[in-house]
C-alpha cells in the first residue's frame, strides 16, 4: 500500500541540500532563489513542481543520452546575492543556462550576468512587464505577466458592482509593475483606487497604513508583494476590519502561503497564471506523477515549476547532443508554438513572453484554492 506524503514533507527532497537531481549529470543547469527567506513557503514549492519533471526525464534516461543536474544556490531573496550566485553560477560552475529566479529586482540584477555571458534564463518566476517589453534577448519566460492578471482582478470586482478598491504595493519595481496593471484595470471600468500605499520590502511597516486606508473606506484590498509581507499585511488589514474582499497575485499561490495565514486565509482571493481544472493535460499529467511518488496535491506554485521544466527540457533536446550556451540560447529563440497541455507558447526574436492564462480562486474554509 502506497503511504500518502504531505506535500509539505516532499518539499525537502527539493531544498537546497538536495539540488542535484541526477548523481551522473551531464547537463548542468543553475538556480539563484530563495530557499530561506521571505518566499521561501511559495519557492520549495514551486522546486518540488519542477523536481517532478526533472526526475522522469532523468529515470527515462535524460536528454540525448545525458542526465539533468539542477544546481541551486540560495539567495535569500537579495538582490545583490541573486546576482553573485547567478554570477558563479556561469563563471566558477559551468552552469548550460539558468532556470526559475525569483523575484522582479532579482531578475533585472541577474539579467546583467546573462546578457555578459550570453547565457538563457528560463522561467523567471516573475510577471513584470518590464522584462517582456522590450525583449531581453537572454530571458525566455513561461508566466503570464502580473499586469494581465492585476487587471484581470480588477475587472472582477468591478464585474461584482465594487467601485472603491485600495492597492497596497512594495516599493520595488514588481510592485510598481502591478500597480500599473492594477490602474489600468480599474480605469477600464472608469474607475480610480481610492488609496494607493506602498511598504518596504524588506522592513514592512502596516501598522502605519492602516489609518490611511480605513479613512478610505476601501470595499476590496490588493496586495502586490511576496511572501511573509503580504500574509502580514493581509492579516493585519483583514484584522482592522477594511475592506469586504481581499486580494494579492498569483507569486503567492502557494499551500505554504495558505499555512502561514492560517485562519486569515478564508475568503482570499489569489491571481492563477497556471490552471486547476483537470480539463489541462499539463495538470493531469503532473497529479499523475505527483500520485506516483506518494504527494497528496499538486499546488499552483508546484505547477508552475513544472511547466517551467517542460520548456527547459524542450529546449535542450532541440539543442541536440552535447549542448552548449548558444544553442540552448538558439533553440529557445527558435522554439516557436510549443503546447505545455492545453496550454501553448510561442517564442521568436520578437517575443519571448509566455502563456497568457490568468484566472482568479479563492481560499476556501478547507484552506484549499478553489475556482
Amino acid at each position: 500500500m502506497m503511504v500518502k506524503m504531505s506535500v509539505k514533507a516532499a518539499l525537502l527532497a527539493a531544498m537546497v541540500g538536495a539540488t542535484t537531481l541526477a548523481a551522473q549529470a551531464e547537463i548542468r543547469i543553475g538556480q539563484t532563489v530563495g530557499v530561506t527567506g521571505a518566499v521561501a513557503a511559495t519557492v520549495k514549492e514551486s522546486m518540488a513542481g519542477a523536481k517532478l519533471y526533472l526526475d522522469q526525464v532523468n529515470a527515462k534516461g535524460g536528454v540525448h543520452g545525458e542526465k539533468i543536474e539542477l544546481v541551486t544556490l540560495d539567495d535569500g531573496f537579495d538582490v545583490k546575492k541573486a546576482e553573485a550566485n547567478a554570477r558563479s553560477l556561469i563563471e566558477s560552475k559551468g552552469v548550460l543556462a539558468l532556470f526559475m529566479s525569483r523575484g522582479t529586482p532579482h531578475t533585472e540584477a541577474i539579467n546583467q550576468v546573462l546578457e555578459e555571458h550570453r547565457v538563457a534564463l528560463v522561467a523567471p518566476s516573475t510577471g513584470a512587464m518590464a522584462l517582456h517589453q522590450p525583449v531581453r534577448p537572454y530571458l525566455f519566460h513561461v508566466r503570464a505577466t502580473y499586469q494581465r492578471e492585476a487587471e484581470r482582478a480588477m475587472a472582477h470586482l468591478a464585474g461584482l458592482g465594487l467601485q472603491r478598491v485600495a492597492i497596497v504595493h512594495v516599493d520595488d519595481s514588481f510592485g510598481h509593475d502591478g500597480l500599473q496593471g492594477a490602474r489600468g484595470g480599474l480605469k477600464k471600468a472608469g474607475l480610480e483606487p481610492v488609496a494607493v500605499a506602498k511598504f518596504d520590502r524588506s522592513k514592512p511597516n502596516f501598522a502605519a497604513l492602516l489609518p490611511t486606508l480605513k479613512a478610505a473606506d476601501p470595499q476590496a484590498v490588493l496586495v502586490i508583494g511576496s511572501g511573509t509581507a503580504v500574509v502580514e499585511g493581509l492579516r493585519s488589514i483583514k484584522q482592522a476590519g477594511i475592506g469586504g474582499q481581499h486580494l494579492t497575485l498569483s507569486n503567492n499561490s502557494s499551500n505554504g502561503f495558505i499555512q502561514m495565514l492560517g485562519q486569515d486565509s478564508k475568503g482570499i482571493i489569489v491571481g492563477q497564471v497556471m490552471p486547476m481544472s483537470p480539463n489541462y493535460a499539463l495538470v493531469t499529467q503532473a497529479s499523475i506523477l505527483a500520485k506516483a511518488q506518494g504527494l497528496d496535491d499538486v499546488s499552483p506554485a508546484m505547477l508552475e515549476g513544472f511547466a517551467g521544466a517542460k520548456v527547459l527540457v524542450e529546449a535542450l533536446r532541440r539543442a541536440g547532443p552535447k549542448p552548449s550556451r548558444a544553442s540552448v540560447h538558439q533553440a529557445l529563440e527558435n522554439l516557436g508554438r510549443y503546447d505545455l497541455g492545453g496550454l501553448a507558447l510561442d517564442y521568436s526574436s520578437a517575443s519571448h513572453s509566455g502563456l497568457e492564462f490568468a484566472e482568479l480562486t479563492v481560499i476556501g474554509s478547507s484552506g484549499k484554492f478553489r475556482r
